[in-house]
């Protein structure tokens, strides 16, 4: 007869409490990353001196021929929409006490006559600042 004690099974090993630390982790980088749209197409901003950022609530998009964009909005349709959600910010927010500030970001390659041009289509959407984006 044969008393020895039975052999031994490994024990499991519990992928639970790592499976936890890992949503734990996706999850704070979830709520702590900052989302934003995407840019409609790529913008290289000219070289400036000053060291200031532009901080702006709605940024609009100039491209090197002068195609503007607005979030996935390309030309007048971008103009329009960010018209629309400056609108839809005004009534949401007191616009007199601190009116919203329209950020552009136009491409290095873009002709300042270009630019000129294109600044009396922007100033009828209604922004009391306008800031140019620069590196």
């Amino acid at each position: 007869m044969d008393f020895s004690p039975p052999p031994r099974r490994p024990a499991q090993e519990n992928l639970l409490p790592m499976i936890n630390v890992v949503f734990l982790l996706l999850i704070f980088f979830l709520i702590s990353a900052r989302l934003t749209p995407p840019e409609p197409f790529t913008v290289t901003p000219p070289d400036a001196l000053a060291e200031a950022e532009a901080q702006g609530d709605f940024t609009l998009f100039i491209s090197a021929d002068g195609q503007l964009g607005y979030r996935d909005l390309l030309g007048d349709p971008a103009l329009a929409a960010i018209e629309a959600a400056r609108t839809d910010h005004c009534t949401a927010t007191d616009c007199e006490a601190e009116p919203p500030r329209l950020t552009l970001r136009a491409d290095t390659a873009l002709p300042a006559a270009r630019l000129a041009q294109i600044l009396p289509r922007l100033s009828p959407l209604g922004f009391a600042q306008i800031e140019l984006v620069a590196q």
